[in-house]
């Protein structure tokens, strides 16, 4: 049979992401915490669209987290848990024996640990409630600590299995089979709204689902309510007839934030001609303006015309070029000069022959030669020809000398020193001679501080910086400056006066087109755009957030929309038609029959008020009046193990069923029906009982043993291991006769222990508290023994049928009160402290305790073979 749950987690799984996390987290824990709705509510808008700073992400109900149906073909039975590790603060290693069949009741004080093994079987079974999280025991480094696991010993259908457990894994599939009732499985069950209604498991999700969609749909109402946009800012520029205009009109829709963004964004450009536009059309005399701009233009044209001369007269090239002049001449001449050093050294020759002088004055003798020997070179003078210097004959050694000194003179590093001369100084005459001077008079230097007056800087510090480039070059030219040193050329103020006249002559034609109307609206429009979108960038802030709350609304509407409870609605009245069924209603009556709450039954009405969908449970009560008003919290806790039960019976499972404290409100009366119905399912199916309760662990003996059902009992405690450490015994109070002598004979041997060792103070308080105990023995012996039964405590009333059974004789009397009185004598004299009684051996003691047990099994065999006792 396929459970109400299974239903849903099967159709959650068609869901928006947003709402299978909510279903998974209604599953885990059903009051849903103020920060788990908050979680909620980003993941349903992040499933519109908007985005989650904190990028939480969704996550479904796991098919592992839902048992499985129940397989009515076969049979799981527990009969250990073992092996604990890292769970809560229970013993390491600890293992808890279970009967394989009948009641297995576990019983264990307050903090004994009994939750800690309930929370392990709720995970690993699979249970209907598992919202209590396993954590490693508090007091170890969460670092050091591993997860929390477990294993399982099991028969499944007689086949004895290990089933391996870890938390977050994912549980046997078996020990689904289990099922498992506690404190939060009844309020699970049971929602009393003032209507108190029982509705089947898992009916109650999707009410928690409604319910959240509800707080979700407020909280993005009021989100909208909050970001509601507004179009004053934009409202009148919205009007105009523009692209600006129509974009704003088209918000929200068509128009986004990107095309705000491009119609608000002006290039320099564009700036410059809203500028021009602007002045165009205030104009009075367009044409005398655009005149005077042109003339204006001329002007800045004609300086960069001078500035384009100036600055290739004086250029880096050009004094480099003549650095470079300069430097090969000043080489040569030194060759020269070597070379002239040479030739003067010869003997025979005049002082300061090859000197400059000299070589001017052969110069023009070669010269005077062209006229006086036109038939000869001066350097091929034969002899007996006449010296164009002397005029004398020239014989052998003066036509030699000649042809020598013509020699010197056209050799080739003098030729080379002469040529570099000339060039140099053709250059140093051409930068000396440069005209400079940009002609920048006061009315120019004026009209240029109109126009920009870092211009008009700019074309001043050129001047300057022209004029001392020259003069700096002419020095460094004679040896006088550092060619290093020489200023670098200043800013160049061309670019800049070419796009004054450009933008000046732009200025004029703009204006004469204004004679044409038909060109003077196009401009006059071109302005009102341009001057639009200036404005749009002034509030586009503004205009951007109108169209962000837009989109938010838009996308918290869409949220609202996904919020509909009708389909969930829809859903669990389909579940409530075809999973409660009539046979349902006449199992939880059965049920609700055999737990004494004759009051009430179920009647078959389904509702869908909100959503949810649910089964009234009508009071038949003469005077009527509100199920809430009149059912106590023991009664609704009797109802919702009614529920239980029958919804147990329905599936068809054999698996067997956990207790955690089952009878937690219950009244005195409703211990014995929930007991009596409890050992009579162990008859059917395996029954687990946790439970801190003496008396309701004493009623399930009675009522098992009633019922004709086998009854385990353990016991857990805490010890120096750590908690829930399973006893082979049970607590002195809880224990029979026969086990309470087994517990007395064990303190003897820790007492003989203690004296042997020396250790008179244990020792006098061990042998005290076994003659405490041994007095609670004897009183048991009475109760239990001597009387067969007949009145027991926490029973429902005398077993007169046992009363034949009874016979009490002169030596039982004698016996009893020799054993109670010395019994009391050691651990209720208030000598004792004071005085140091003597405190009998362990021999004594023993033979004490032996003396209860021999009276014990006379009384039984007596009572048991029916032996009359001698008076």
């Amino acid at each position: 049979m396929v459970t109400i749950l299974q239903e849903i987690h099967a159709w959650s799984k068609g869901l928006p992401a947003w709402q299978q996390d909510a279903i998974a987290r209604i599953y885990a824990s059903r009051d849903l915490s103020a920060e788990v709705v908050g979680d909620l509510y980003a993941l349903a808008k992040s499933e519109v669209g908007i985005e989650d700073p904190e990028h939480r992400q969704p996550k479904a109900l796991n098919d592992a987290q839902v048992a499985a149906p129940s397989d009515p073909a076969r049979l799981v039975q527990l009969l250990a848990i073992k092996e604990l590790a890292n769970v809560n603060a229970l013993a390491s290693g600890g293992s808890l024996p279970i009967a394989e069949a009948g009641l297995t009741v576990i019983y264990g004080e307050n903090g004994a640990g009994k939750s800690g093994y309930s929370r392990i079987l709720k995970h690993a079974c699979r249970a209907r409630d598992q919202r209590e999280t396993i954590l490693p025991d508090a007091k170890l480094d969460p670092a050091k600590a591993g997860k929390p696991s477990a294993k399982f010993d099991v028969t499944i259908d007689g086949a004895k299995s290990e089933l391996a457990w870890t938390v977050g894994s994912t549980p046997p599939e078996p020990l689904s089979e289990i099922a498992i009732f506690d404190t939060h499985c009844a309020r699970a069950y049971i929602d009393n709204h003032g209507d108190f209604a029982y509705r089947p498991y898992g009916l109650d999700i999707l009410e928690g689902l409604v319910g959240l969609c509800g707080k979700l749909r407020v909280l993005a109402t009021q989100e909208k309510a909050a970001n509601a946009p507004t179009n004053a800012p934009y409202a009148a520029i919205a009007t105009q007839q523009t692209s600006v205009g129509r974009a704003l009109l088209a918000i929200p829709g068509a128009t986004k934030a990107v095309d705000i963004e491009a119609l608000a964004t002006l290039s320099e450009a564009e700036i410059a001609r809203l500028e021009l536009l602007t002045k165009t059309l205030s104009e009075t005399d367009p044409k005398q303006k655009a005149q005077a701009l042109k003339q204006r233009a001329g002007r800045l044209q004609e300086l960069k015309g001078r500035i384009d001369l100036a600055m290739s007269l004086i250029d880096s090239a050009k004094i480099a070029a003549l650095r470079t002049l300069i430097d090969k001449s000043r080489a040569a001449k030194a060759a020269a000069d070597l070379a002239a050093a040479d030739f003067r050294a010869k003997d025979g020759q005049l002082p300061g022959t090859g000197g400059e002088e000299w070589k001017a004055l052969f110069e023009s003798a070669r010269a005077f030669a062209r006229t006086s020997h036109p038939d000869h070179q001066i350097g091929q003078l034969p002899e007996g020809e006449s010296c164009p210097l002397c005029q004398n004959v020239l014989g052998t050694e003066g036509s030699a000398r000649m042809s020598r000194f013509d020699a010197f003179i056209q050799q080739d590093s003098e030729a080379q020193a002469k040529r570099t001369r000339t060039e140099a100084e053709a250059a140093y005459r051409t930068l000396q001679a440069a005209n400079l001077n940009l002609l920048i008079g006061a009315a120019l230097a004026e009209e240029l501080k109109e126009i920009d007056a870092a211009l008009a800087d700019q074309c001043s510090v050129l001047q300057t910086c022209l004029t001392t480039r020259q003069r700096q070059t002419m020095e460094a030219s004679a040896g006088k400056f550092a060619w290093e040193q020489v200023q670098p050329m200043a800013d160049d103020p061309r670019g800049n006066l070419e796009a004054h006249a450009t933008s000046l002559i732009e200025q004029a034609t703009a204006l004469e087109a204004t004679a044409d109307e038909k060109a003077k609206a196009a401009m006059t429009q071109e302005k009102l755009e341009l001057d639009a979108r200036k404005r749009l960038a002034e509030i586009k802030a503004a205009v951007l957030d109108a169209i962000a709350k837009h989109d938010l609304c838009a996308k918290l509407q869409a949220c609202i929309d996904a919020m509909d409870t009708r389909a969930i609605s829809r859903k669990s009245t389909e579940l409530s038609r075809t999973m409660a069924s009539q046979e349902l209603a006449d199992a939880l009556n059965a049920e609700l029959r055999c737990l004494k709450v004759h009051e009430l039954y179920i009647g078959m009405k389904p509702e869908s008020p909100g959503g949810k969908t649910q089964f009234k449970l009508t009071l038949q009560l003469p005077g009527g009046g509100a199920p809430s008003a009149v059912l106590s919290e023991g009664e609704q806790r009797a109802i919702a193990i009614a529920s239980f039960l029958a919804e147990i019976k329905l599936g068809k499972g054999k698996g067997g069923i956990v207790f955690d404290d089952p009878v937690s409100s219950l009244d005195h009366r409703r211990r014995w029906e929930v007991a009596d119905r409890l050992a009579q399912e162990s008859k059917v199916r395996q029954v687990i009982i946790f439970t801190h309760d003496i008396y309701f662990l004493a009623i399930l003996e009675q009522k098992a043993e009633a019922v004709g059902a086998s009854l385990a009992k353990n016991y857990i405690r805490r010890t120096a291991n750590g908690f829930g450490v399973h006893s082979q015994s049970l607590p002195f109070d809880v224990e029979g006769t026969k086990a309470r002598v087994g517990q007395l004979r064990q303190m003897q041997v820790d007492a003989q222990r203690a004296k042997k060792d020396g250790d008179d103070d244990r020792h006098r308080m061990l042998t005290t508290t076994a003659y405490g105990r041994l007095r609670l023995a004897w009183e048991r012996c009475v109760e239990e023994v001597l009387f067969n039964g007949v009145l027991q405590r926490f029973g429902e009333g005398v077993s007169t049928q046992k009363l034949k059974a009874v016979v009490v004789t002169d030596d039982d009397y004698k016996q009893i009160e020799a054993g109670m009185s010395k019994s009391s004598k050691f651990e209720h004299d208030a000598a004792s402290p004071v005085g140091r009684l003597p405190i009998p051996d362990p021999e004594e003691l023993l033979a004490d305790i032996e003396s209860l047990e021999t009276f014990r099994v006379a009384v039984d065999k007596r009572n048991r073979q029916g032996i009359p006792a001698r008076a």
